[in-house]
């Protein structure tokens, strides 16, 4: 497949599909097994966006590892490369992610699987602007956090000793990234599927 930006990488985070391990938030309003259903559409909806106008070479970093039957699946109904997660925490396996990413690609977007607002066109534009003159391009998230992140050289200090989930997570990445004197490209502000609340707006966007 030829792609306008051969040089970049989409990696894409996704846990394994596991009843009471993923969207936890939407019980009980949910069962578990719902939960995990929303989970795998959500995953869908976001890898079949990725492919819709394929732009670079796209990435499934899974977890716990790629055993998992819904993994396999995806590889065999996309043209992605399934990748473990490794690291104890999220911070440590984003930094992973990218170091090697970006020994083998100049330029690295992560995302998670559950931002039904990140479009197509936030992609083109992240990696437009990592083409360009800057460091960094994030999609803040409506809830504090960040949705997106994307890198042209691995910043350890983005990602170390962070306390994840809180509403905190974007004030503390601008201030590290000013710290590293970063020039960083802010999409606009996200909305991802956290509660019952957002499952039922992705669900009335989806439907309307």
């Amino acid at each position: 497949m030829v792609y306008p930006f051969a040089d970049s990488v989409l990696l894409i985070f996704c846990k394994a599909p596991i009843p009471g391990q993923v969207k936890t938030r939407l019980q009980p309003a949910l069962t578990a097994e719902q939960a995990a259903q929303a989970h795998r559409q959500l995953t869908t909806m976001t890898l079949d966006r990725a492919f819709r106008q394929p732009l670079c070479p796209v990435e499934l970093h899974c977890a716990p590892d790629t055993s998992h039957d819904f993994f396999q699946d995806c590889a065999h109904r996309y043209p992605l490369t399934l990748k473990s997660q490794q690291g104890d925490d999220l911070g440590e396996r984003m930094q992973h992610a990218f170091d090697d990413a970006l020994g083998r690609y100049q330029h690295a977007v992560l995302m998670g699987c559950d931002c039904p607002s990140l479009s197509v066109d936030d992609l083109y534009q992240a990696l437009v602007k990592l083409h360009a003159e800057h460091d960094a391009v994030i999609a803040p998230a409506d809830d504090g956090g960040y949705v997106m992140i994307g890198l042209n050289e691995l910043k350890p200090r983005l990602f170390s000793d962070m306390t994840w989930g809180h509403d905190q997570v974007m004030s503390v990445t601008r201030r590290r990234a000013n710290a590293l004197d970063l020039k960083v490209y802010e999409l606009d502000s996200q909305w991802d599927v956290d509660t019952y609340q957002d499952w039922l707006r992705h669900l009335q966007l989806a439907n309307g």
